[in-house]
This record gives structure tokens, sequence and C-alpha cells, in this order.
């Protein structure tokens, strides 16, 4: 029996991995601060992930357009890739070949690709998954605090609240262990959906404002300005810690509560009301999730409801603060060391002159060539295969025919590669589409670190051997970067050896892990970054300072402004997506664990009652929700509270019940967060008998431009 951490959620939840004596696996929930000895229905069940017979257990080849994936053996395999990358290189330069990363890599892992990319590849082109989970609030979070880390304190101390604020969050369904942490707290949910989150607080004396999607930033200013009204802010907070609130009061000014009702369909008195609860609490927290955040207008969002926050009096204080709920596993730590286009490890800029320097010199290569920033990730994804954007795609830890906005345009871009190697533990939609697949471990097969969602660094232990025929991620960049040229030492395969060099290239960065040894890892001793060599950890950011040069916390002037695409006679409704409970991300895992395929086992579209008859439509029904860029079909569920204007779909499922089929990819200009919240759709039916889903290895059609 080995204890480890969960392979989903930014909760870490710590559980033990077993042997059952027939080959499998069993997990039962362990001890730890965040979940407090309990699991949701995903961790239970992820001992099954280990004995899938999905599994892969050989690389997979295809070499002829048209042909299908073959076994080869892994130096058949690498030594195909690796040709292929030197011949693009030559012809075509650095930048014909791109990196693509994910939320769930380990710290070593993520650290080791943004260099391989950055050393091995000489590439700008890399970016993560991560883009499309927290970026809106990490760029929110550089703004007003001068640090990112999602929620700057312990996530016990949430215990303390008497209201807490739960912007855009549904953490009944995706982290359930974390409402244990809620229950002693009144919780004000602002969420379009009566989801599990909002009931809860409903039915435990709190508020549900249901705004219109795409209106919460306008949600925010009428909160702040009913704050104001009411003599709410912490008027000494503001002058002693805080700059720039006239500037941001003098938009808010405009949104009072009436006038806010009629842009989000939210009720005046309950806007009062829900800013007398947060204002007047003893202790209070203002927590954002992804439904503030996936907009083209995210980070303006969520620097909305920071100002809400500062403006109380909130962040820095103890007992109180402003936190952001990080999605994926490792969602932190996978940005703060180089998976993204525009950062080093360590959380530093990659057009810092000073920055560059230190990491050019633990990496021992000049710092003039470290290539500089590149594209984001769906920019990236969009250029894919055309004459000016990459040729070749390496892609770890992701599966964007699933989880990218306009799938279908993203599907054509990786069919439009001369070379696309995806690196997986299941044959993903996207490993389908591949020239090379090749087999990595899993969660429970391997060593190395994460960080959760309160910054803390948690130790990933190995629990079960890997299938013969395995390699780890860091044993794939080791091949390929010595094939590429490398010394065999720049890219060590040992976890223990990659998270020294790690903590040596972050040293003295915002995320610094210089402190993070296996040995303090073992300890009782808590490891929330910065951690440096020579000093504790932090457990509790901004109780002194912010980290600005001046110390103070800034407000950011936002002002509401429409969604990229809204409804119109062609597409009357307005559709938003999300997560449930049974299922993860991209579905990837969790759609081939039985319980949970079971659990809900295909898409569905939550809509009123009313809002179905008008398309023709009744509850169990087959529907098509069309865009402008694709149509999903799901099957009805219908909702008697749901708004009348918008229909909700989970975004786990594939092929032709993607919900990423119709989402937009309009940006936000400051984070490159893709608007998956809110775009345009109709209903209407569709057939009953489902298309052949048949499309495991479907020949790839030619280059494209």
């Amino acid at each position: 029996m080995t204890r480890t951490h969960c392979p989903y959620c930014a909760l870490q939840c710590a559980m033990h991995v077993e042997p059952t004596g027939d080959g499998g696996y069993r997990t039962r929930p362990a001890p730890f601060p965040t979940n407090r000895g309990g699991l949701c229905r995903k961790g239970w069940t992820a001992g099954a992930l280990l004995s899938s017979p999905d599994r892969l257990t050989t690389p997979l080849l295809r070499t002829d357009r048209g042909a299908e994936l073959r076994p080869v053996s892994w130096d058949t395999a690498l030594d195909h890739v690796a040709a292929r990358l030197r011949d693009l290189r030559a012809s075509r330069g650095a930048d014909s070949v791109a990196v693509f990363g994910g939320g769930g890599l380990t710290n070593e892992k993520s650290y080791l690709l943004g260099k391989f990319a950055r050393v091995a590849l000489g590439t700008s082109q890399i970016d993560y998954n991560g883009r499309f989970c927290m970026s809106s609030a990490a760029a929110a979070g550089l703004r007003a605090f001068g640090i990112d880390r999602g929620l700057p304190f312990p996530v016990t101390d949430l215990a303390e609240a008497d209201v807490i604020l739960l912007a855009g969050a549904n953490v009944a369904e995706t982290m359930p262990p974390l409402m244990g942490h809620l229950s002693g707290a009144r919780l004000i949910v602002v969420d379009p959906r009566r989801s599990a989150t909002a009931e809860y607080a409903l039915a435990n004396d709190g508020l549900h404002l249901a705004p219109r999607p795409g209106t919460d930033l306008a949600l925010a200013l009428g909160l702040l300005h009913a704050a104001h009204a009411e003599g709410l802010l912490a008027t000494g907070y503001l002058a002693e810690r805080t700059s720039g609130f006239t500037e941001a009061w003098r938009h808010a000014a405009a949104w009072w509560p009436e006038r806010t009702e009629r842009v989000t369909g939210v009720a005046a008195a309950d806007i009062r009301a829900a800013a007398r609860m947060l204002g007047r609490a003893g202790n209070a927290y203002v927590l954002t999730g992804r439904g503030a955040e996936q907009h083209a207008k995210g980070t303006d969002t969520v620097s909305a409801w920071i100002n809400l926050a500062l403006a109380l009096g909130l962040p820095g204080r103890p007992g109180s603060g402003y936190g952001c709920l990080t999605g994926q596993g490792n969602g932190q730590g996978g940005r703060e060391h180089g998976q993204k286009a525009d950062q080093l490890p360590g959380y530093r800029r990659i057009d810092d002159p000073a920055a560059r320097a230190h990491v050019a010199g633990v990496w021992g290569v000049p710092a003039e060539t470290l290539p500089g920033p590149g594209r984001s990730a769906y920019e990236l994804l969009d250029a894919l295969g055309t004459p000016d954007g990459p040729a070749a795609l390496l892609l770890f830890g992701s599966n964007p025919v699933v989880s990218a906005p306009d799938a279908g345009r993203v599907r054509n871009r990786l069919s439009a590669l001369d070379l696309l190697v995806v690196a997986d533990f299941f044959l993903s939609e996207t490993a389908e589409l591949a020239d090379v697949v090749l087999p990595v471990t899993q969660w429970a097969e391997e060593d190395g670190t994460m960080t959760n969602l309160e910054g803390r660094v948690l130790r990933r232990r190995r629990a079960a051997d890997p299938p013969t025929g395995v390699r780890s991620d860091l044993d794939v960049l080791h091949g390929l970067a010595v094939r590429l040229g490398r010394p065999a030492d720049q890219f060590p395969a040992d976890p223990e050896r990659v998270l020294a060099e790690l903590g040596a290239a972050s040293a003295g960065g915002a995320a610094d892990y210089s402190g993070v040894t296996p040995h303090r890892l073992d300890s009782d001793e808590a490891l929330h970054w910065p951690c440096p060599a020579d000093r504790p950890a932090t457990p509790r950011l901004f109780l002194d300072r912010f980290g600005h040069p001046d110390g103070r916390a800034r407000f950011v002037a936002v002002e509401h402004r429409d969604s990229a695409e809204t409804a119109d006679a062609d597409y009357p409704l307005l559709g938003t997506t999300g997560r449930v409970l049974a299922q993860y991300q991209s579905g990837a895992q969790t759609r081939r664990v039985p319980e949970l395929a079971a659990a809900e086992p295909a898409a569905y579209v939550e809509v009123h009652p009313d809002t179905a008859a008008r398309s023709g439509l009744a509850d169990g029904d087959w529907a098509l929700v069309s865009s402008r860029r694709g149509s999903t079909r799901a099957r009805v569920r219908c909702r008697a509270d749901a708004r009348l204007d918008t229909v909700f779909l989970p975004f786990h499922f594939a092929d032709d019940q993607s919900a990423n089929l119709f989402t937009n990819p309009a940006l936000d200009p400051v984070s490159r967060m893709p608007e998956f919240k809110v775009c345009a759709v109709r209903l209407t039916a569709a057939d009953p008998e489902p298309p052949d889903r048949n499309t495991r290895q479907r020949p790839r059609e030619g280059r494209q431009s």
C-alpha cells in the first residue's frame, strides 16, 4: 500500500493505492488537510485506470498518409521522430516545430518540457492546456497583487469564514471534498445555473445569483456599488494597503443595482442582500472559478471580483481573502516552470533579460539562444499546418480535439501537420490522429511533485509498476534530446535530479522552489511556495505586503462589455459549458472507468421545459445544439429552474457529442483565454439513432493551408 495523491483536480486529495490481488488496484482516502480523509467518486474509482484494457503499451507509428497506426519498437519510434524534427528544423527553422503540454503533468515534466522546447528544439512555439483553465485569474492576480498563486492561503483557512462568495465555481461537483471546508459559512453562489453548489447555498441560508451568461462583470460592478452605498467599504484598508480605488470606483459608480438588474437579470434586492452579507461578515472570502474566467473579457471579470474583495478589505487579512480555485491537478505548478509561451521557471517572464540570464546559466546555454515568447494555446493550435505556422507538434498530457474551443477547426489543423506526436497512456481522440503515439506512465506509476490549488508542493509516489514497454515522459524527452544532439546529462530522466535543477532554475523567482527537497517533502512541513532554500515556506501570502514594489494591491478599472457573440434571430439562445461530478476534463480517463461511464454515459443539454417545447423537444429527446461553428448532439434534460434563454452542456464527451464543437474561440486580449462560457446557439431536434462513432485510427487528410 502506497500513499500518494489523486490524479484529477487541483485539490490533490491524499489517497492510498493498493493492489487487489487480481492484477488491479483500489484507492481509499488518506488523511490530509485538503480532503480530510474524504474522496469524491472519481477519486474512489481512480485505481481502475491502472488496469484499463485500453492501456497503450507499445509505440505506434503511421508511416504513410492513410495508413493505420502499427506497433513498433521504442528505438524505431524515437529515431523516426528525431529524424523528422531535424529535417523540419533544417528546412523551415526552429519554430516549425511546436510543443503542447498539460496541466496534469508533474512539476518535473512541466519543467523539462519547457527546457526541451527552448534548448533541444530552440522553438518559441510552446504552450499548454492550462491556458484554457486559469489564465484569466492568473493575469488578474498579477495585476492586482503582483503574484499569482491560486489560493494565497491554506484551504483550511476557509473553515473560519462566515460568508463565502463563489463566482463561477460549482465545487459541489468539481471538488466535492472542498465542501467540507465551506460548511460553516453562508454561501453566495454566482452561476447562471441552479448548480449543486447553488442548491446547497439555498438550503443553508445562502443566496444564488443567476446572471445572464456573459454579464458576471456587470454583476461584480453592481455589488461594489451596493457595498459602497451601504457604507461597507474598508476605508482604512483602502488608504493603507491599496492604490487605484478612485478610478475603479468611477466605473462602478454607474452600476446601481437597478441598472445591474436590467443587464444581468439578477434582482436589485438580491444584489443589495449579497453586498450586505459579504460586507457585514466578520470573516469573508471571494473565490472565483472557470465561470468567471472563460470569457473574452475574463481577465477584467476576475479583476472586478478582486476589486470587490479589495474594497471590503479582504485580501491579506487573517480569516478573509480572495482566491481562485485552480482546476487541473497541477494547473498551478504547470504554468510556473516553463510550459506557458511567455514564462520561464520560477514564474519568470521570458522577455526579462535578468530572468533569461539566470535560467540560461542553470541550463548551461547562452541567454541569447533562448527564444522569445510564442503563440498562446489556441493561437498555436490554430496556426498548425499553415504556411507561417508549425509543421510538427509534440503533444504531452492533453486532448485538444475534445478540450479546445471550435474543436472541429482544431481537428482540421492537427490533420494538416507534417508530423503529430502524442505521448499518452490511452488512445485519446487526439492520439487517433497522430503519426506517432508514445505510451507513457500514469499517475500512480511515477514519482514526482505536484502543486495544488493552495500553492502547496506535494510528493507523488510510485504505487504500481508500469506495464512492460511503457516509459515515463522524462525518459521520452531524454531520448529525443540525445537523438537531437544534446548531452545526455542535460535532460535527466530521474525526477529527483530534475527537481533539484528546477529548484536552481526557480531560485529567486516569484515561485521559488529552491527549498523543495525530498527530505522536506517527506517531513510534516507544508511546503507552500515561495519556498526558498534558506527560509521557511509561505503558507499565507500578503499578510504584511502585496507583491508589487510598493507593497500595495492595485485596483484595476474595468467596465462591462458584451460577450464576443450575443443571441440573435438565427441563434436565439446562449450556450454555456461546464463540468459534472462523474467526469473530468476531456473524459479521456473517466470515460474509461466503468462506474463513471455508467453514471454519466453521454452528453446532455440542460434546458428549461418551455424552451425545449418551443423547439419541438421534450425531456429525453436527442437534440442538436448548433452555433456558427458546429453542432453538438445531446440528450435533452429539462429543468424547471433553468434560465429560459440559456442551455448548458458538459464538455467531457467526444465525437459528435463534443460541446466544444460549438464554443467560441474569441480570446481575452490579456490572458488569451477563449470564450468557452457563452456563445449564441439554437436548439433543434436530432435523429434518434446516433451515427457510427467508430473513429479509431481514422486516416488523416493531407496537409492543408
